[in-house]
């Protein structure tokens, strides 16, 4: 046996921060959200310094820092808040980002420039507790500065803390100065003062302990529950769950991608319950690597039930850790933890889907018992090939793709059944074809479409949600409207959670010309993945701008390259729609960033492949290019177009 690591444990001051609403913030304005948080982080960062203390960790809107004492954390605290106090005033309610704070003092171990453990745990939980703008500090915290800094304080009681086994008196900190020194709420105990007083509270303790502890362990939350009324969503109909991505525990950090492949091949088998609602991979992954906050998460994504677990992978032993929560009561429902060998994985996810169903009460119909069941190979290496291949595919770069290739390649080697591997190869070659991204591959690039259908074919041999999804975004491309429609149909039935399956749905419908049916089916995939990609806002665009409502169009459309500048195809919907609202101008700077955008330099813009005809209907097709011959562009034979249809 090796011998263990040295760990490395101290007493430190932590301030755990984040933004309230930060998802609803940045749905309403990503670049105010963005540029404002960036200007935050800077002032937050240079006080934290001014502080003696140092920034530990940034991810997202969250930040962490630690301080030698507890007394230069609260004040930094304290100046914070009223800079960003003031930096806020000059905004509206709705665009102003507000931060909530948590101080505590408690032991961390300390790993390279990392902290991690209770201390930490601690003042991520009474981050939560604080108000927008606010501070709340442990007790720990509150013994430490409460004779040294001039605030006033005010007792929130006693909050159970997720895997700390005491409850955390948590203050407010009150910074007026007209409360400076006042105590509210916080009543010194009286003391006992002889051995009968001493006595009778001992009898009374005994008499009344079984009673306490069972109503203890049935009304008191184990966390600060969710809110419905402050919910970003209404509650669904149905039990509602959020998978966090299980964190990779596990001394290698290259696993990540196999703790990720857990957390989404439990998404992908609850999806296919339709007595249940599933938040989409794209929103929970979102959360990855911050300090995990249920009630946070339920608000945010509008569930009420949210999974969250780990996994440690050491050679071939594994270690899985799962625990299912109620946001709205503050309860756990199970926790439990699965150790094997790596060939048990397949039996431990099995062990979770069903406890998760067990416990939400739902009925399986007879088929969905055998697909939750259901898995796509029997081959350890072929799976963990599969989910290395897919970790590359979501980078989204051509270097990644190549790689992603690679591995799912050797996924079909290992297992020449593995569908969903095969259907990745051709997702991978067709959007590579799509975006010209085949010479990373290897591959001409008409030789990457040939590739995707090939590899499709031999996909729909063993069909499933993910093949459908697939088949329908190739049919679109080769204008087969009806059967891409199908294809989409197959898909929803086969996985009723799956977001991706409802744009694949709309994006047949726009380009089949019922754009008006394809809002309901947008509309539902952003319920499912609320954190969802600018390619949504590309598709809602779309359907925009083929109902002519060009105003809405343009405004989605350039929401959407906000989103994602690198991705040039809006812009070409974005110039059409300016032109036929008489934007001249701003449908000419389109058209000039387009042609900077472009990735193939020896192809002008009239003969450009994305520009072909994509649509068999000739009115849209005509909608388009008369916007775009608007916006400034020459005449487009329609012979070339023609030609060009087949992009």
């Amino acid at each position: 046996m090796p011998p263990e690591e040295k760990v490395t444990r101290k007493l430190s001051a932590i301030l755990s921060a984040d933004v309230k609403g930060y998802s609803i913030l940045m749905a309403d304005d990503e670049v105010h959200t963005i540029q404002t948080l960036k200007a935050y982080r800077q002032i937050i960062s240079d006080l934290i310094s001014e502080h003696s203390g140092r920034v530990v960790d940034n991810p997202g809107d969250n930040i962490l820092a630690e301080f030698r004492s507890a007394v230069d954390a609260v004040g930094c605290a304290v100046k914070i808040q009223r800079k960003l106090d003031q930096k806020n005033s000059k905004f509206v309610e709705e665009k102003k980002v507000r931060f909530r704070i948590g101080v505590n003092i408690g032991d961390v171990v300390q790993d390279g420039d990392r902290i991690y453990g209770n201390g930490v745990n601690v003042a991520a939980r009474i981050e939560g507790l604080a108000e927008p703008g606010g501070v709340c500090i442990s007790r720990n915290a509150y013994d430490h500065i409460s004779d040294k800094l001039n605030f006033g304080y005010k007792y929130l009681g006693e909050h159970s803390v997720k895997n700390i086994k005491k409850p955390v008196r948590v203050y407010k900190l009150l910074m007026a100065d007209e409360d400076a020194g006042k105590l509210i709420g916080d009543v010194p105990k009286p003391v006992v003062k002889n051995w009968i007083w001493a006595t009778i509270v001992v009898a009374a303790i005994v008499i009344t302990s079984v009673a306490w502890q069972v109503y203890q362990k049935m009304a008191k939350p184990d966390f600060e529950p969710a809110k419905v009324e402050k919910m970003a969503f209404p509650l669904p109909d149905k039990p509602s769950i959020a998978v966090l991505p299980f964190a990779n525990v596990g001394a290698d950090p290259e696993q990540d991608y196999f703790s990720d492949g857990i957390t989404d091949d439990l998404i992908t088998d609850l999806s296919k319950v339709s007595g249940l609602f599933v938040i989409a991979r794209n929103s929970v992954f979102t959360y990855k690597g911050k300090p995990v906050k249920v009630q946070q998460v339920a608000e945010e994504l509008g569930v009420r039930y949210v999974l969250e677990g780990s996994v440690r992978r050491g050679g071939d032993k594994l270690r899985v850790n799962a625990q299912l929560v109620d946001a709205t009561t503050g309860h756990h429902l199970w926790a439990d933890r699965y150790d094997g060998h790596i060939d048990d994985v397949f039996e431990l996810q099995d062990k979770i889907n069903q406890k998760i169903i067990a416990a939400l009460a739902v009925q399986l119909t007879v088929g969905e018992k055998e697909t939750v069941d259901r898995k796509y190979t029997d081959s350890i290496a072929a799976y963990d090939a599969f989910l290395q291949g897919r970790a590359h595919y979501l980078r989204r770069t051509p270097e990644d793709f190549a790689e992603a290739v690679r591995y799912f390649k050797k996924a079909v080697e290992l297992d020449p059944g593995y569908s969903r591997a095969y259907a990745m190869l051709a997702l991978t070659y067709w959007e590579s074809h799509h975006n010209f991204w085949n010479q990373s591959l290897g591959v001409p690039w008409y030789g990457a479409r040939i590739r995707a259908q090939t590899y499709l074919q031999k996909a729909m041999k063993n069909p499933t949600a993910l093949v459908y999804q697939v088949e329908s975004r190739i049919l679109i491309g080769l204008h087969k409207h009806k059967e891409a429609l199908n294809k989409a149909e197959c898909a929803i039935s086969m996985d009723p959670n799956d977001a991706n399956s409802y744009l694949y749905m709309a994006y047949a419908l726009i380009h089949a010309g019922r754009p008006e049916e394809a809002f309901d089916f947008i509309k539902t995939a952003i319920r499912i993945d609320p954190n969802y990609p600018a390619y949504y806002l590309f598709v809602l665009g779309l359907a925009h701008f083929n109902c002519e409502q060009f105003k809405k169009a343009a405004s989605v459309l350039e929401r959407a390259l906000q989103r994602n500048p690198v991705n040039y195809v809006p812009l070409i919907y974005l110039a059409a729609a300016y032109a036929h609202l008489g934007r001249k101008q701003d449908a000419k700077a389109a058209i000039q960033k387009l042609n900077e955008c472009l990735p193939v330099v020896s192809v002008d813009f009239e003969s450009h492949p994305v520009m072909a005809g994509r649509y068999k209907r000739s009115e849209d097709r005509d909608r388009l290019l008369d916007g775009l011959r608007k916006a400034g562009l020459p005449e487009t034979p329609y012979d070339i177009l023609h030609q060009l249809g087949n992009g």
